[in-house]
């Protein structure tokens, strides 16, 4: 199927939807970072709601989506634009904890629940847009809710999973945010709370076979779909080594000087992509002489 997003309408466009199937791209997340199941379902979550988050936007738009909980998983940091691309890491890849009471992974528990999510837009205005909220769950679906009814002002419900196999992989990776906007009527608020009441959980649809669109479906039902946008869903990291050289002359001379004294190279790994970068002493210093002149 691949990795995409739909961005819809219903209820006669009182109602905003965007579901995504994310289990490629989470994959690579969790290949990238050598990510345990635990981590891989915290950051996997994360992501998802960040790519449809930017299917909000347009344009150059971007976000940054930080989640600071204070559990063992440390900060979740993810980039995601309007183009279906996002990038993300956790501070700790390599935790796991034991099933919860439910008998599925325990993201509360990696992710913590003393602490808030942090949403950063960058809009192409002089300064960013910067909302959070309380973490009340960890779970990060009721989180996401919450940070829309709170920080957005939109009623809406969010619905976020990612199933890990027992080598570790991803299997399926996805979610679904549905924004009621003003005018919806109580008989199709009380339809879609049914609706939401009643499905299965999302990486179980997808488990079967079912596309973005047939999740979307599934829940509107009579209330029809409308205005049905595709965009395709990618890890898209934007490092490179020009950009790792200016990383390295921010340091200042000082700080240059010492590296060149003290090591035979010098090796900058990107938080997001996990990519190296090495650079010889002779490497260092040409960097040196250019702030020299």
């Amino acid at each position: 199927m691949g990795d995409y997003l739909v961005r819809a309408t219903a209820f006669d466009g009182k109602a905003r939807l965007f579901a995504a199937r994310t289990t490629d791209t989470v994959e690579e997340m969790r290949r990238r970072h050598d990510m345990f199941p635990t981590a891989t379902a915290a950051v996997g979550r994360t992501a998802t709601a960040a790519v449809m988050m930017g299917a909000m936007m347009k344009g150059e738009e971007k976000l940054t989506v930080q989640v600071k909980g204070g559990g063992p998983i440390g900060q979740i940091v993810v980039d995601a634009n309007a183009k279906g691309e996002v990038r993300g890491y956790p501070d700790n890849p390599h935790i796991h904890l034991p099933s919860n009471a439910l008998g599925k992974l325990d993201v509360a528990g990696a992710v913590g629940t003393e602490g808030f999510i942090y949403v950063i837009k960058d809009l192409g205005l002089k300064e960013p847009y910067r909302g959070s909220v309380p973490i009340i769950s960890g779970e990060l679906a009721e989180d996401f809710t919450y940070y829309f009814a709170k920080s957005e002002q939109t009623n809406s419900a969010v619905s976020l999973g990612v199933l890990v196999e027992a080598d570790n992989s991803v299997k399926e990776a996805g979610g679904f945010i549905i924004q009621l906007l003003p005018g919806v009527s109580e008989e199709d608020i009380a339809e879609l709370e049914r609706k939401l009441g009643a499905i299965p959980p999302v990486t179980a649809m997808l488990e079967r076979g079912m596309s973005p669109e047939g999740i979307l479906e599934e829940l509107v039902g009579t209330g029809g779909l409308s205005s049905v946008e595709r965009t395709d869903v990618r890890f898209q990291c934007f490092c490179s080594r020009e950009r790792v050289e200016k990383t390295l002359i921010s340091l200042g001379k000082q700080e240059l000087r010492s590296l060149i004294e003290g090591e035979e190279r010098a090796e900058v790994t990107c938080h997001f992509c996990n990519e190296k970068y090495e650079f010889t002493k002779p490497e260092l210093q040409d960097i040196y002489n250019r702030l020299n002149t």
